[in-house]
């Protein structure tokens, strides 16, 4: 399923974690190595531009946290970024620049690529979000199957790809707009330019510049 390759969903120069991402073919390949990496980079990162608080949090000088929010490590927040009132970074965060993590909004073991938006009591777990990527108020990405199986990733048209993940949210494309109270369940792609209408149960791929109505009703966008 080519729409669902890195090189399909994303554009890398959009993100710190390119040199991560190259070595994948799928995105969600990369989902356990994001601490690990996350450590290797942020040793590496300008003491001009970044400040180390506590223990593996690199807080690019230029990014806006609130006093309020928890930032647990390994996390890189980047330049420009914005972490509002009460946010909960629990660990293996990398935040883009210019991203907004919103109030009450959680996070874990996640890329959010540069301007990313996640504003409004989100939780984002074992995801990617691509570049400029949106999520409305209140939608989520569910990150494991309430058999506890491992995610497969299936197209809907029969075809299916084993991650052998147990602990896998959504890879979500470029310029994707997720309306308000939408759910992504376990194993969600979607396709970059895609719109979620509010309120949506989304599985399985969306393809890129559709609509996302209900399930079974995905229109292309003109």
């Amino acid at each position: 399923m080519d729409i669902c390759k890195v090189k399909s969903l994303y554009n890398l120069e959009e993100t710190l974690a390119k040199p991560l991402l190259e070595t994948a073919e799928y995105p969600w390949e990369v989902l356990p190595k994001i601490g690990a990496y996350i450590l290797e980079l942020g040793a590496a990162l300008s003491e001009e531009e970044y400040e180390k608080r506590g223990e593996n949090v690199w807080v690019a000088k230029s990014a806006r946290v609130a006093p309020t929010a928890f930032i647990n490590g390994p996390a890189i927040i980047g330049k420009n970024a914005e972490v509002r009132h009460c946010a909960f970074i629990r660990g293996n965060a990398l935040v883009g620049e210019g991203a907004v993590v919103g109030n009450s909004t959680e996070l874990k073991n996640v890329i959010l690529f540069n301007k990313v938006q996640v504003p409004h009591y989100n939780y984002v777990g074992d995801s990617i979000l691509g570049y400029k990527a949106h999520m409305g108020a209140g939608s989520i990405t569910s990150n494991v199957k309430s058999d506890k199986m491992l995610v497969v990733v299936k197209d809907g048209r029969g075809n299916r790809i084993e991650t052998g993940l147990k602990k896998f949210g959504a890879m979500i494309g470029d310029e994707v707009e997720v309306g308000c109270g939408s759910i992504l369940n376990p194993g969600t792609v979607i396709g970059p330019h895609t719109n979620i209408y509010p309120l949506s149960s989304v599985r399985e791929v969306v393809p890129a510049n559709s609509i996302y109505k209900k399930q079974g009703e995905v229109a292309e966008k003109y």
